[in-house]
């Protein structure tokens, strides 16, 4: 099974190289933000405010992280559910983030605009988030520290392992039979 390996932030290029299926692993920076951030930063968008963090061509973690223990980058990474981030994803998208990182299929609306945006939708493992965090090699919280283990953080990451759910050209691995992959 090949694996790709992907050098953070994204651009088209490579983008166009990741179809559904696809095992990545990803270097670089990678940024986080769950429900309570992305409500705040949708608002900041939809009335036209600079935001505290730049997500051009940047991908987005859909992770709350347990605590830190002593002597370790990070607790446990492990990716939420897509869906409840849906009804913002679009504005991203079309504001410039290039790749989400979660788990489970995305709405149709959000399909489409990863299409029509060129960016990709990266699923890792569920249940994976102790292995997960062995590839966080620093963290830095970016933006929101009230909201805690859903504040906006900065992860630099080494061979985090994901696979591509949705690719720029709407192939989607929870619509593609088994045997197509």
């Amino acid at each position: 099974m090949e694996v790709k390996k992907v050098d953070l932030p994204l651009d088209d290029e490579k983008i166009k190289d990741l179809k559904a299926g696809d095992n990545v692993l990803l270097s670089g920076v990678i940024l986080t933000a769950r429900d309570a951030a992305h409500k705040r930063l949708y608002e900041l968008m939809i009335n036209n405010k600079e935001l505290p963090v730049d997500i051009k061509n940047q991908v987005i973690y859909y992770v709350g992280p347990s605590d830190t223990p002593p002597g370790k980058v990070i607790g446990s990474a492990g990716p939420t559910s897509s869906y409840r981030m849906d009804k913002y994803t679009p504005k991203f998208l079309k504001s410039g983030l290039k790749g989400m990182i979660g788990k489970g299929d995305r709405s149709k609306e959000v399909k489409q605009s990863i299409i029509s945006n060129g960016a990709v939708y990266f699923m890792a493992i569920g249940g994976a988030g102790a292995l997960l965090a062995k590839s966080i090699i620093k963290q830095e919280i970016v933006c929101y520290e009230d909201l805690q283990t859903e504040a906006v953080r900065k992860y630099v990451v080494k061979d985090f392992p994901v696979v591509v759910a949705i690719d720029c050209y709407g192939n989607n691995i929870y619509e593609i039979e088994e045997n197509e992959l």
